[in-house]
């Protein structure tokens, strides 16, 4: 079977108008800015509104990408979302995203990977594309952690905020040089007791689990599974690619936790200057994180062709996911 190259042609993101402030936290829990700023990073976040959920967060983050790259959805024949929240079990957020904007015959279907979505959906129509099996891809990260909140508990409801980012894949032209340089993966499952959302089940791995919905964690345990498991599939990646760390251009990690980043900085030997990330503004927005992010990058004009681009996610599972890209100029509008 021929291998085809594909590449990242459109990006656009989308985050709610409400914002969520360390001042409106201090009136709803026991915290104060200072506190927040000091273990997070963490300024604001946006909520969405009571009856906007994640289908409208990735439509809204899909229009941003078609209005300013003037991208053609109607041949788009694989559509995969990324969420922990989706408005249904099913119908799937996928489903819908395609039913608003009339996509005629696409292969649709929600990824839960946590906050590492992003980067396995990215991976997984990447390789689908490649495969020649489909041609043109919409990939969209997107969660409204804000609806599984519990703002009782001042450990967690300080972190989580909503929003959504979008790109499209399509083949590139024949001959290309390839965008992805490497690709690691991995999960351990035993971790899942330590960052979850209650479900069906009133057990997990044989420990009894909270009911209710909302989203639970133990944030000291995920901390250390971040910064150690991190800096290892960096090495991974970079070893894979024949590159050094000071070769890596842009680090774009899941933007959990600001002191989560600046530990694996220091593991890795990038730069926090060379890192983009959402944490200050937008909180943690789970699969949206990296590609809300990435778009910021690039509308600020950081990116630029040739960039060593080096993604990482990582999350609910637990499960982590890195990609290594050759970064190339999303196409001008057509």
């Amino acid at each position: 079977m021929n291998q085809f190259v594909p590449r990242i042609t459109a990006v656009g993101s989308y985050t709610p108008e409400r914002r969520l402030t360390n001042a409106d936290l201090e009136r709803m829990v026991e915290t104060d800015d200072e506190w927040i700023v000091q273990r997070t990073g963490i300024r604001e976040r946006r909520i969405s509104a009571p009856e906007e959920y994640t289908s409208h967060l990735c439509i809204e983050a899909v229009k941003d990408l078609v209005n300013r790259y003037g991208a053609v959805l109607d041949d788009v024949d694989l559509l995969i979302v990324s969420t922990s929240t989706p408005d249904f079990t099913f119908p799937s957020t996928a489903s819908l995203v395609q039913a608003h904007f009339g996509i005629p015959q696409t292969l649709a279907f929600d990824l839960s990977a946590a906050c590492a979505g992003f980067i396995y959906s990215l991976h997984t129509a990447r390789s689908m594309l490649a495969s020649g099996l489909h041609r043109k891809a919409l990939v969209i990260g997107a969660d409204a952690l804000s609806k599984i909140t519990d703002y009782t508990d001042r450990t967690t409801c300080i972190l989580f905020g909503d929003g959504a980012g979008a790109v499209l894949l399509e083949r590139d032209a024949e001959g290309a040089e390839a965008s992805w340089l490497a690709s690691t993966f991995g999960s351990d499952g035993t971790g899942g007791v330590h960052l979850y959302r209650t479900g069906i089940a009133s057990s997990l791995n044989g420990v009894p689990v909270n009911a209710g919905g909302k989203l639970v964690q133990n944030g000291r345990e995920v901390y250390k599974f971040a910064v150690q498991t991190v800096p290892k599939g960096v090495a991974e990646l970079l070893k894979q690619a024949g590159l050094s760390s000071g070769s890596v251009d842009w680090f774009i990690p899941h933007s959990a936790n600001l002191r989560i980043i600046e530990s694996v900085c220091e593991r890795t030997g990038i730069p926090l200057e060379k890192t983009l990330h959402t944490i200050e503004h937008f909180g943690n927005t789970s699969a949206a994180t990296i590609p809300l992010a990435l778009h910021q990058g690039i509308k600020q004009g950081l990116l630029k062709e040739g960039d060593k681009v080096l993604m990482y996610g990582f999350g609910g599972g637990f499960v982590h996911g890195g990609l290594l890209l050759k970064w190339k100029e999303p196409l001008s509008k057509r």
